[in-house]
């Protein structure tokens, strides 16, 4: 299915602040020039946009802030190359374009009532981060919730004022951790891969399981999923990923019968089941 000519030009966006996050990782708080655009932007959690560095290039990137942040949203680039070196040269009053919001988001209302398990690790916290705090926002319509959060190492958690947040309050279950070896004198947390703690929390099985990380560890919470009997239906993650282009014509993202830019990113593990197996 085509996009309308209107929905793949880029608006200009303002960077407001940034923050750094790790040594290779910063957030960028954007706001739309236009304040018509500004004014009435609105998404969901799970949704992605295509940032752009005008003269050098776009890529994907989550909506890493939640909806319900209104006049401006967030972005969080790893810099791994030419464009994302770019977005991190970017500074608070330069201007770059977005296009967007594209994509289906992760369930949310049909969760109601249901508890709630978020497996994020290193960088893919970022798509997790709006869902959990719309659902922090919406906390009496949900049972418990469970939040699991794993980095390489010390240096590599992302996101620590919202952690920190999340793991003061006591209608949260909040577990962190580092993998063995990224440890250092002053941690507090868990040592031990993303699957094995998940499954050392161990949440009920009626539980919704939201995850994204690196593909292994995704692979591997599958797994710890499985033995948890949490159903395939019940565990849900983002595949954004593996796409490039964004709009359904590079191919890049092509999984079976599916692309992951016009069919996803959101899949469950049932939806995925039915796939070529990409893990």
């Amino acid at each position: 299915m085509s996009r309308p000519q209107e929905d793949l030009v880029p608006r200009i966006v303002r960077v407001e602040e940034v923050r750094q996050e790790t040594p290779d990782t910063r957030s960028l708080k954007l706001a739309f020039d236009d304040p018509a655009v500004r004014d009435n932007f609105t998404f969901k959690p799970g949704q992605f946009g295509l940032v752009s560095v005008f003269g050098v290039g776009e890529a994907v990137f989550c909506i890493a802030s939640p909806p319900i942040w209104k006049g401006f949203f967030e972005v969080s680039v790893k810099e791994v190359g030419k464009l994302t070196s770019a977005i991190h040269d970017l500074e608070p009053g330069d201007t770059a374009g977005f296009r967007g919001p594209y994509g289906n988001s992760f369930p949310y209302e049909e969760n109601f009532g249901r508890n709630m398990v978020f497996v994020g690790g290193g960088i893919g916290l970022a798509p997790l981060r709006p869902l959990i705090w719309q659902t922090l926002a919406d906390r009496d319509k949900f049972g418990d919730v469970y939040i699991v959060y794993g980095s390489r190492s010390v240096n590599d958690i992302v996101y620590r004022a919202d952690l920190e947040e999340w793991g003061g309050r006591d209608d949260v279950k909040m577990v962190t951790t580092v993998d063995p070896g990224g440890e250092d004198e002053t941690w507090k947390g868990e040592v031990g891969l993303v699957p094995q703690i998940l499954e050392k929390v161990n949440p009920p099985s009626d539980s919704v399981l939201v995850t994204c990380g690196p593909p292994i560890m995704i692979k591997f919470v599958f797994m710890s999923a499985k033995k948890l009997g949490l159903k395939p239906a019940d565990v849900v993650t983002t595949l954004e990923m593996k796409m490039k282009c964004g709009v359904g014509t590079c191919g890049r993202c092509n999984i079976g019968s599916r692309y992951v830019c016009r069919d996803g990113p959101v899949f469950t593990l049932e939806q995925m089941q039915a796939l070529p197996n990409e893990f």
